[in-house]
């Protein structure tokens, strides 16, 4: 499962890209400033960056020159609205493995992704996740809960997919808030509790633990 490492300050837009990203069977982290996607790009725990030059602290170009200049090989695709072609072929020569200027049609990014994966070798997308007798088929987006088809709603599938690709992990529910609904979501919202209770009919009782004063765990058990 191919994790990438998204640096956009502007919160709709990352929030657009995560959502979609993930539903597309992608692990995303999002950063806001280009400290912190400095000091993540160059964990090594990620298999792409997707960067826009426009962050504070640190611009952009000082974060792909400074991962190029200590030898990381990172493949990095430049999302930006600085549209000329200087900015392009400075950012290209600069290590960029490809440029996409804002306004951008999310299909175009993703073709873009998925080829610069493919050229750093990084190893194909799940197409199924499963977690115990739970299986979720991300290219028809059907559930299945041992070997019986279960109807989920749109909502209840992203929740149940956030779920199974961390399973035995504990989420909180403003993560789960963030990663379903959106960062802006009103964080006082009981909507997690009412979705959980709704996988829990489909899914089973016992499938989704209240961890009291923490949150939530998928139970592979």
């Amino acid at each position: 499962m191919s994790h990438l490492l998204i640096a956009e300050d502007e919160s709709r837009i990352a929030s657009f890209l995560e959502k979609g990203l993930r539903a597309k069977g992608f692990t995303t982290t999002t950063v806001g400033d280009g400290e912190q996607a400095w000091q993540h790009a160059r964990s090594g725990r990620y298999d792409l960056l997707v960067l826009d030059l426009g962050l504070p602290i640190r611009d952009g170009m000082w974060v792909l020159r400074s991962l190029r200049a200590d030898g990381s090989a990172l493949p990095v695709v430049i999302l930006t609205a600085r549209d000329t072609v200087q900015d392009t072929v400075t950012g290209l020569q600069s290590g960029a493995d490809d440029y996409l200027r804002k306004p951008f049609a999310f299909d175009e990014l993703l073709a873009r992704v998925r080829l610069r994966l493919r050229s750093a070798g990084a190893a194909p997308e799940p197409t199924v996740l499963h977690a115990g007798p739970v299986a979720l088929d991300l290219r028809t987006r059907r559930a299945r809960v041992a070997g019986r088809s279960v109807e989920l709603t749109t909502r209840e599938f992203a929740l149940a997919e956030v779920f199974m690709r961390h399973p035995d992990q504990v989420l909180t529910r403003e993560q789960l808030l963030s990663r379903v609904w959106g960062l802006d979501f009103d964080p006082g919202s009981n909507v997690i509790d009412v979705y959980v209770r709704y996988l829990r009919r489909k899914l089973g009782d016992d499938r989704i633990e209240t961890v009291r004063g923490a949150g939530y765990r998928f139970s592979i058990d």
